[in-house]
C-alpha cells in the first residue's frame, strides 16, 4: 500500500491550495480517510492535528474542526483512487506538513484520531506566510 501526496506549496494568506493524495493498493472507497497536520518544529512522536476526516470518498461521516470548518474540504476521485483536500482562505497557522491517511474499520467515534489509521503518506509541506 502507498499514498503519495502532492501539492504542497509556499502561499500567501488568503490564497489557495489543493492537495492531492493518490493511493495504490488500496481502494479508498473502502477506507475511511482523513488528512491530518504536523506543526513546524514538532517533537518527535507528537501528535497529528486532524484537519479532516470521512468515512469514504463518496461521504457518509465526515469530521472537521472549528479551525477549518469552512475553509477545508474533502473530495474524491474514485477513477483515479485520489483524494484531494482544497484548502481556501489560508491563514499563516496552517503552516504545517500535511499528511493523508486510510483506515479499515474506523468507527464514526473515531474519526479524528489520527491512531485508528492504518496507512499514511509521507507528507507535503504548505507554507502560508502573512
Amino acid at each position: 500500500v502507498q499514498l503519495v501526496e502532492s501539492g504542497g506549496d509556499s502561499v500567501q494568506a488568503g490564497g489557495s491550495l489543493r492537495l492531492s493524495c493518490a493511493a495504490s493498493g488500496l481502494t479508498f472507497g473502502n477506507y475511511t480517510v482523513g488528512w491530518f497536520r504536523q506543526a513546524p518544529g514538532a517533537a518527535p512522536g507528537a501528535g497529528y492535528e486532524t484537519v479532516a476526516a470521512m468515512s469514504g470518498v463518496s461521504g457518509g461521516n465526515t469530521y472537521f474542526p472549528d479551525s477549518v470548518k469552512g475553509r477545508f474540504s474533502v473530495s474524491g476521485d474514485s477513477a483515479k483512487n485520489t483524494l484531494y483536500l482544497q484548502m481556501n482562505s489560508l491563514k499563516p497557522e496552517d503552516t504545517a506538513v500535511y499528511y493523508c491517511a486510510a483506515g479499515r474499520g474506523v468507527i464514526t467515534s473515531n474519526l479524528r484520531n489520527s491512531a485508528a489509521y492504518d496507512y499514511w503518506g509521507q507528507g507535503t509541506q504548505v507554507t502560508v506566510s502573512s
